[in-house]
């Protein structure tokens, strides 16, 4: 849980020993969810969807989150891009970035996932899962070895698993695979290339609200989907058939170093992403709610029937994220290294809120399902259509001095960013927006090794974020750009014994930008106002004593909204009030054990209370979280190297618990606005509960 680190930041991170003691199900979030500046809200124990990550008081918007160097998805769907068992290590840089990461918004941090090097030697491996809520899930490897002369080594992996949801109806299904390339030269350089495929049809969950929440723990009544199809029912939209998401997702990246002599060297990395896909929900019925309240028509020119069922989609078409980082590094001379570079990016989605009918057994057709197309009495397809996307320019520069044997290092960067965003609207709405933006964004480090054991740090950076132009839900405006300044300072010790490092940070957030979320699991943004962020993390890591191995930590973060947010004509009295999910303390603990194939790892988890509405009228109590993994390696049997058997176990306790927020509400309670106005109670904020306890048995290895 906690390595010796010599960065002039703060560094958290996993490595490869512990990621195999977790459940082949995890993702990246589930991963990192006991280091000490993340708080991780999961909707599912088996891996198929996502969850939300909260870092310093700020979210996965903020953060820089990459893959192998290129920028990976948002927290929800980081399961998409790869496996756990293709993932050699997780890094989280809280407070700061490399100013040669093509990104920009890393208020909150960084988060890295690095996958495995392909094998020197033909092989592979294979697992097979079996646990609660019926979950299957089997994965294989194959190691290409050495390509004869050529100094290529490859892997190619393929995983499939299915799973019940924990809570109410419907089933969830995955596949994907990873392909994973490299080739090393003799003077140091390399090539290097990460591919990745996933397809999954998942139901949406509902996520409930306080009251509904409180009925389940109370009374045992579920707040999520049905297993009953009523077309009559004014409850029809819940079954769980007409809420299913289905969605394909491509990543490439290709890493590549060329040394060119000892004094200079040169990094590129390209990178493609896209998904295409759905999202479906209730659409109301015909005549009585949205496109369709006039009547509607299908494709045939047959009018659908009053009453007829319809289904509404977040539909994304082809919609690539391309980009390119290159840099050169060369070495002035003994004390400095000058690096220069540049990012370019372009982002492009299609994406559409179309309606159609519902099929007659309830469930969503295909988007693009002619049989079930509506139409208004003019012949428009009953559908919002939109076109969004930015591009993207930026330099950067950075100069790396190291004085006094290496002991002192000063690094200063500067980043500058050039971007064009644009949404547009067609179909039953039409607008069109945009705007161009500049950013300069500083970087400074300092640190300095006394001896080997004790060493200071301090850095500060810039960082700026544009809205996401897709998540403005009908916006008429672009939303106010995002700037923030961080800074920390830090002190490392280490000895035979043990590991320790403190930071101490501090953020102060302009046009704060917060993240909504929307019925069918799509998000919009909105501004909300200014606000201050410090504290300070701690965590010690003993090192291996009679085979245990203990870490533990603790987060202290105190936010305030230093400003009121805009509503409407008037302003929410939000003023000096703790900023949303913005908890006073986390704290963690953690127990390795490992010895003559025995091994073994606890993890116990706090998040403090936080606030959830931006009035600070509706609180989520502080809660406690845990797992535990138990496993026997045993001794290698004909052609399989590694034969192991784990168990994992989350939730041990059975506890019925909120641990986190979908998004943010404006109250919960009637408010007065600033100008004496009352804005009346709302519902609240929507949860993501704890999933019950659970229980996954893995049988493992490599051959």
């Amino acid at each position: 849980m906690m390595r010796m680190e010599t960065a002039a930041h703060a560094v958290q991170s996993v490595g490869r020993q512990y990621i195999e003691m977790r459940s082949p199900t995890s993702t990246g979030l589930d991963l990192v969810q006991n280091l000490p500046s993340v708080s991780v809200a999961m909707p599912d124990t088996s891996g198929f969807k996502g969850g939300a990550i909260y870092m310093r008081g700020l979210n996965d918007s903020d953060m820089a989150l990459l893959l192998d160097g290129a920028p990976d998805s948002l927290a929800a769907y980081l399961q998409q891009n790869v496996d756990p068992e293709n993932i050699e290590s997780v890094n989280i840089t809280p407070g700061s970035s490399p100013v040669d990461a093509p990104a920009s918004n890393a208020a909150a941090g960084t988060l890295e996932e690095r996958t495995i090097t392909p094998s020197q030697k033909m092989g592979g491996m294979v697992d097979f899962s079996y646990g609660t809520n019926n979950l299957s899930r089997e994965f294989i490897r194959l190691e290409s070895g050495q390509i004869g002369n050529s100094g290529v080594r490859a892997y190619i992996s393929f995983s499939n698993a299915h799973a019940r949801q924990w809570m109410g109806a419907g089933t969830n299904e995955r596949k994907h695979v990873d392909v994973g390339i490299q080739k090393d030269f003799a003077n140091g350089s390399y090539l290097k290339f990460f591919g990745s495929w996933h397809n999954s049809l998942f139901t949406i969950d509902a996520y409930p609200t306080e009251s509904q929440f409180f009925a389940y723990k109370h009374t045992g009544q579920g707040y999520n989907r049905t297993n009953v199809w009523d077309p009559t029912s004014p409850t029809a939209g819940n079954y769980w058939k007409s809420n299913l998401d289905s969605w394909n997702q491509f990543f490439l990246t290709a890493p590549m170093h060329f040394v060119v002599n000892r004094a200079l060297d040169f990094d590129l990395t390209p990178y493609f992403t896209t998904g295409f896909g759905w999202d479906g929900s209730t659409g109301g019925t015909v005549g009585t709610f949205g496109a369709c309240t006039g009547g509607c028509f299908y494709g045939n020119g047959t009018q659908a029937s009053a009453g007829q069922q319809l289904s509404t989609y977040w539909s994304q078409g082809w919609s690539p994220d391309v980009g390119l980082t290159a840099k050169v590094n060369y070495r002035i001379d003994r004390h400095n290294q000058l690096t220069f570079g540049y990012w370019y990016e372009n982002n492009a989605i299609d994406y559409a809120f179309p309606y159609q009918a519902t099929m007659p057994d309830g469930r969503n057709p295909t988007s693009n399902n002619s049989a079930y197309k509506l139409y208004t009495a003019d012949g428009v397809r009953t559908t919002f259509q939109y076109n969004a996307g930015y591009e993207l320019n930026s330099f950067f520069i950075e100069d790396t001095a190291k004085y006094l044997d290496d002991r002192l290092v000063i690094n200063g960067g500067f980043k500058y960013v050039m971007s064009n965003y644009w949404d547009r609207a067609s179909g039953l709405s039409t607008y069109t927006i945009g705007a161009n933006s500049t950013a300069p964004l500083p970087h400074l480090s300092i640190s300095y090794r006394f001896n080997e054991h004790h060493q200071i740090y301090i850095n500060a950076e810039g960082d700026f974020r544009q809205p996401s132009p897709s998540a403005l839900s009908n916006a008429t405006t672009m939303p106010k750009n995002q700037y923030s300044i961080t800074e920390q300072i830090g002190y490392r010790y280490n000895n035979k014994w043990f590991l320790f490092d403190i930071a101490a940070f501090n953020a102060s957030i302009t046009n704060r930008l917060l993240s909504i979320y929307l019925p069918n699991t799509a998000y919009a943004t909105a501004n909300a106002g200014n606000q201050t962020i410090r504290g300070f993390d701690a965590m010690i890591a003993g090192r291996e004593f009679h085979h245990f191995s203990p870490y533990a930590s603790v987060e202290y973060l105190h936010g305030t909204f230093d400003s009121n947010i805009p509503y409407g004509d008037t302003y929410l009295p939000t003023k000096g009030k703790q900023s949303i999910l913005t908890p006073r303390v986390m704290a963690n603990f953690g127990l390795t054990y490992n010895s003559s194939g025995f091994f073994g790892n606890f993890s116990l988890h706090y998040t403090g209370p936080q606030s959830v509405t931006l009035v600070d009228d509706q609180r989520m109590p502080g809660f406690v979280t845990n797992t535990l993994a138990v496993g026997y390696h045993f001794k290698p049997f004909m052609f399989l190297k590694s034969p192991t058997f784990r168990l994992n176990f989350s939730n041990i306790t059975g506890s019925i618990i909120r641990v986190g927020t979908t998004g943010p509400a404006n109250n919960y309670r009637p408010v007065t606005l600033l100008d004496g106005s009352t804005l009346a109670a709302g519902s609240g904020a929507q949860f993501y509960v704890l999933p019950r306890f659970s229980m996954t048995g893995t049988i493992s290895t490599s051959f």
